[in-house]
């Protein structure tokens, strides 16, 4: 009889066990059997499709809605999309920053939703107000309102999914450890396909039918996709925080009281520890100058205590994650074409398919997408294993390898990207159409091809590896922050592009400011110098990411 009770107490142990420093939806321990996991993140993946179908729903074709609805310049338009992406992607450190201080991610996920669709209905809204050919200036005005307003509530929506998603896996538990490595590819996975569905579909749309249409869909599928959210509340962990203090609190204090203690001796040695004067733990080598922190002066009021080792740790690990940050800039420059330059060479191409059907400049961008869509189920089934024989890393290659495998890829793509524009310009000049901008050059769009599946293959290793990189590095309280910073990587990324366009276009252009690299005339114009100028500077971005990501040291080695 004791001998089945034992047997019987085994399998109930296993089923009730729980997730450390996670809760259920009533607030009850969060117990791995009903809770997290994979059950959970198919309604978080679910969200995240949704939302980038609308995001880039907007975003792809937006330049052409903006140099011929509203009849802005290439320049100013091009300059005007890479402003608001910009925004857009550096909105979510401030919704980052709310989530993990404040609000907590779900509810900081709900109301960005329901401020992103209030945006997007206004957006459609907006299309309303022109009258006649030419547009009016509330139209104007109303439709940049509605667009930021767009920007604003994804910056609180995008970051705190994907960690909300990877909050679902349990750090401390071998198998979920691995699926969340995996996540990430599958989270991008699903991205693809949303995206890809958008600029086949949506694209179609605005061109073709009505732009009214195009926008009012994405505002449609948002509300569903927040329905399908809600609906997997009663599956969901949700992180408790083990202190109670903010994260940004605890890490500035690191700095200040290291500022105030600069003229202290730095603690290294047992003798210090042994005194009492910094708590018994080994902590990094790196930056030991915030170890002064943990210094509490002499004479000091009794009440006050030092910083303590895990706060010291936690400024270390965001102070050595910077220079990685700082040298994957160049990234967000690269991601910034496909939606602009890229699809106005589209424009001057021939699109045909058949006797009577042309496809959009826009939807070239599917060809990314794509790309991405099929290649991370081959990277994650069959490379990861087979890398993994090898490397004896649960993800077969670190995420900074990864990262710097992406960056050299970009190279290759802005080299192809700078000869076949390079053959577009001999291709006008050969047919004499140097002087008829909206001529439709004898040149298949296909030529372009090619570097959009350079771009997506790029994506699938730079791209996945940043997002794993910045939730995995940066300290458990401050997940959503990593992720905000991963995405003002392509936020500033765009505003650079746009400065660079801008000045470049200053500089080379004539005194009537006609001419020069991007001329409205793009036969006229010199795109593969400007791309040619991206491949050197992202090869000098690459040196410097390797000099860095060779002496970085990773905050938690389980996960590499």
């Amino acid at each position: 009889m004791d001998h089945n009770s034992r047997v019987l107490e085994a399998p109930s142990l296993e089923v009730d066990s729980t997730v450390d420093g996670a809760i259920d939806h009533k607030d009850d321990p969060a117990k791995k059997s009903s809770s997290g996991s994979w059950k959970s993140t198919y309604f978080i993946i679910g969200m995240a499709v949704v939302e980038r179908f609308a995001f880039k729903g907007i975003e792809t074709n937006l330049i052409s809605y903006l140099s011929g609805r509203l009849g802005e310049s290439t320049a100013v338009a091009a300059a005007n999309v890479n402003m608001w992406a910009g925004v857009a992607t550096l909105m979510p450190l401030l919704g980052a920053s709310v989530a993990d201080s404040y609000l907590g991610e779900y509810r900081t996920i709900v109301l960005s939703s329901l401020l992103y669709i209030l945006g997007l209905g206004l957006l459609a809204f907006s299309v309303q107000l022109s009258s006649g050919s030419s547009p009016v200036q509330l139209q104007v005005v109303f439709f940049f309102f509605s667009l930021y307003l767009v920007a604003i509530g994804q910056g609180g929506l995008k970051p705190c999914l994907q960690a909300f998603g990877a909050d679902q896996f349990d750090q401390e538990n071998e198998e979920e450890r691995k699926a969340k490595s995996s996540f990430f590819n599958w989270w991008y996975f699903g991205l693809a396909g949303g995206v890809t569905i958008s600029i086949l579909v949506l694209s179609y749309i605005q061109d073709n039918v009505s732009w009214s249409l195009g926008f009012g869909i994405p505002c449609f599928l948002m509300v569903l996709g927040l329905l399908l959210f809600l609906t997997g509340a009663g599956t969901y962990r949700y992180s408790i925080k083990k202190d109670q203090r903010s994260p940004f609190v605890r890490i500035g204090r690191v700095f200040v009281a290291s500022a105030k203690n600069w003229r202290s001796i730095t603690p290294t040695s047992e003798e210090e520890v042994a005194q009492g004067d910094i708590p018994h733990q080994q902590g990094s080598y790196q930056f030991n100058f915030l170890n002064k922190a943990l210094v509490l002066p002499r004479g000091s009021e009794e009440n006050k205590k030092a910083c303590s080792i895990n706060d010291v740790e936690e400024a270390k690990a965001v102070l050595r994650l910077f220079p990685i940050w700082f040298t994957c800039l160049g990234y967000g420059i690269m991601s910034a074409q496909p939606s602009t330059l890229f699809t106005k060479q589209a424009i001057t191409l021939d699109r045909s398919i058949g006797p009577s059907f042309h496809m959009t400049a826009a939807s070239l961008q599917v060809f990314r997408s794509l790309t991405v869509f099929f290649l991370i189920p081959i990277y994650d089934r069959i490379f990861v294993p087979i890398a993994s024989s090898f490397t004896r890393k649960p993800s077969g290659i670190t995420m900074l390898q990864r990262i710097g495998t992406g960056i050299f890829l970009f190279i290759l793509t802005m080299v192809f990207a700078a000869l076949v524009e390079l053959k577009r310009l001999k291709t006008a000049e050969q047919f004499q159409l140097l002087d008829m901008p909206k001529a439709t050059l004898p040149m298949r769009a296909w030529w372009l091809v090619p570097q959009f599946i350079f771009f997506g293959i790029s994506d699938l290793f730079t791209s996945v590896g940043m997002q794993e990189f910045f939730c995995d590095q940066f300290p458990s309280e401050l997940r959503s922050v990593g992720l905000s910073l991963c995405s003002m990587i392509t936020g500033l990324g765009n505003l650079l592009s746009s400065f660079l366009i801008s000045m470049i276009g200053r500089v080379t252009s004539g005194d009537g400011g006609d001419g020069g690299w991007f001329s409205d005339n793009l036969n006229r114009a010199h795109l593969d110098y400007f791309y040619w100028l991206l491949a050197g500077l992202t090869t000098i971005e690459l040196v410097v990411f390797l000099f860095f990501a060779k002496f970085y040291i990773y905050n938690r080695s389980s996960t590499i």
